[in-house]
């Protein structure tokens, strides 16, 4: 929420310390004190209130000084604040890292909303930090401006607020450089946007037209139809290196096709082939977004349709070992071997296997006879140690020692013992190392 406030603040002997007659915040970046924060949030709007603020919720033992002509407010001071709330807006966090801010002036109607792919119509004002509009369109008796959303025909900021909004919702939208337009100098139709600038956007979503879902289809023969037009779409942005957005497309893809009970034979064998088709591109989307489980899931679930799927075989196998799953990799990799023995990539990812493998016997070699000497050499320091003069009792090197022995000269025996469960443990913390593999694959295009 950000909230527009009036106030007055005074000290108890009634000296006036500041006053506004209008500012607007959020309760996270709060305003003057906390008490403010703390009472609009129990407010309701145009109600006025006299806070009697302690110093705990004012500015404690410390006070603060005088500053841009506002008065000082002595150590442990109590305050009368005269609070009035004016307005509240709803503010949204949007985003994967909550930096993309919505502001909303104006409600929308009902409840739905855009989803990917939705054809919206809108007018937007865009602005620089001093004022300068960059964009204006739908203004002035133009008409609205017409995008696909999640298509990259605007910036990402500007997509994902409008994926939040109703239909005729106003807002104000504060996208920051990375969602906008970057570290590029960017020539738009009204001003250049510098590098590394953040940009405010006036939006209010005019209409919007949603792709039409499985379930909206009613002659199987359009869903194997939307199916196929989905997958030559996420095959298009797979090639441009959009792994995400080439995973939803596959993903959209399968909802048309995923449950055939209604299907007939013939549209069944139709159907078959193009499941498998996005699955496995799906799952090569997967292992380049580092969704390794995901992956592995999806061959698994081509598996199923068809045992002797080389793709599928070679991308679990590659799941497997980015999960550090080196065991089951070997397992994938030999059948994909005795199905295609030709096959380049295969044998290619067979070699990095057997590669990978000796690389981690060598690291866990050199860790656990680094932690053998260390036990050795602080053995020997120990024994070193009790053989000056009967009278010098060793020092323990482990609090619980007192417990296995009276002088301690069996401790280094029972950590010996421990070893074995040690690595165990290491190998259990070793299969969720996600390992930098490298691989050569590509979607059934």
């Amino acid at each position: 929420m950000k909230f527009l406030v009036k106030y007055e603040a005074r000290l108890e002997d009634g000296t006036l310390i500041t006053k506004s007659d209008g500012i607007e915040f959020t309760v996270k970046e709060g305003h003057f004190c906390p008490a403010i924060s703390k009472a609009v949030k129990t407010m309701k709007k145009n109600e006025k209130a006299l806070l009697t603020v302690k110093p705990q919720y004012g500015f404690g033992e410390q006070g603060r000084p005088a500053s841009r002509g506002e008065a000082a407010v002595p150590p442990n001071a109590m305050l009368q604040i005269d609070l009035q709330l004016v307005s509240w807006k709803t503010v949204t966090e949007i985003g994967n890292d909550k930096t993309i801010l919505k502001k909303i002036l104006q409600e929308g109607e009902g409840y739905d909303r855009p989803k990917d792919c939705s054809t919206v119509k809108v007018k937007l004002i865009g602005k620089l930090d001093d004022g300068t509009m960059f964009v204006k369109k739908g203004h002035d008796g133009e008409e609205p401006f017409e995008f696909k959303t999640d298509e990259d025909q605007v910036i990402e900021g500007l997509d994902k607020a409008v994926l939040s909004m109703k239909k005729g919702e106003v807002a104000f939208v504060t996208i920051p450089p990375e969602h906008a337009f970057g570290s590029d100098e960017t020539k738009q139709d009204l001003a250049v946007v510098p590098p590394n600038t953040t940009v405010y956007y006036d939006v209010e979503l005019v209409s919007f037209d949603k792709e039409k879902e499985s379930w909206e289809l009613k002659d199987n023969a359009e869903k194997i139809e939307a199916a196929a037009k989905k997958k030559d779409e996420g095959n298009v942005w797979f090639k441009m290196g959009k792994y995400a957005r080439a995973s939803k497309r596959y993903g959209k893809a399968l909802d048309f096709i995923e449950y055939e009970s209604s299907f007939n034979e013939e549209e069944k064998q139709l159907s078959k082939p193009l499941k498998v088709s996005c699955k496995l591109n799906k799952a090569a989307c997967k292992l380049k977004l580092k969704d390794y489980k995901e992956a592995k899931n999806l061959c698994t679930e081509v598996l199923e349709i068809d045992s002797t799927n080389v793709k599928a075989l070679y991308r679990r196998a590659q799941a497997h070992m980015h999960l550090v799953d080196f065991d089951l990799a070997e397992v994938d990799i030999k059948r994909a071997l005795e199905i295609d023995p030709e096959n380049r990539d295969v044998k290619m990812g067979y070699r990095r296997l057997k590669e990978k493998v000796k690389e981690y016997e060598r690291r866990d070699a050199k860790f656990y006879g680094n932690m053998i000497n260390k036990l050795s050499k602080l053995e020997d320091d120990e024994g070193c140690g009790s053989s000056q003069g009967p009278s010098k009792k060793p020092r323990s090197l482990w609090p619980l020692a007192p417990f296995f022995t009276t002088d301690g000269s069996k401790l280094w025996l029972v950590l010996r013992l421990l070893i074995p469960v040690m690595i165990l443990v290491a190998l259990c913390v070793a299969y969720y190392v996600q390992s930098g593999v490298h691989e050569i694959d590509c979607v059934n295009c």
